[in-house]
């Protein structure tokens, strides 16, 4: 196993990652998800219905629950799903959001592809990520 496996891994034992159909259960009852794809893939792909468009680099200080640039909701009990394109980087954003405070943050196992790959609703993509 390589060394980025064996990290990806250790990110991934602190998760409770979930499922498509679960992450859209999470959004009906008011759960965050969080789009860190580039735009390019947004465009290109799509969007999920109500997700938050934030790039990856913004992420910690957009979604940490005491940063004066938090995005409007964002509190230390919030439920937040993080997702890209399948399910890598958004394992070791959502491990590095719960070292911030976000107890409930976890990621959507296989990514923005798997949820579209499911069925699940999807809308033109394109809109810029949030500052």
């Amino acid at each position: 196993m390589s060394s980025v496996d064996t990290f990806l891994e250790k990110a991934r034992s602190g998760l409770r990652r979930v499922s498509p159909q679960e992450a859209d259960a999470l959004r009906h009852q008011g759960a965050l998800l969080i789009d860190i794809r580039p735009h390019a893939n947004r465009a290109a792909e799509g969007e999920i219905p109500g997700a938050l468009p934030v790039e990856r680099i913004h992420l910690e200080w957009r979604l940490s629950p005491d940063s004066e640039w938090r995005l409007p909701g964002v509190t230390a009990d919030a439920q937040v799903v993080v997702f890209c394109n399948e399910g890598y980087a958004s394992s070791l954003a959502a491990r590095d959001l719960q070292l911030l405070g976000l107890a409930n943050a976890t990621d959507l196992v296989g990514g923005f592809r798997a949820w579209a790959a499911a069925g699940l609703p999807t809308e033109p993509g394109g809109q810029p990520a949030l500052p």
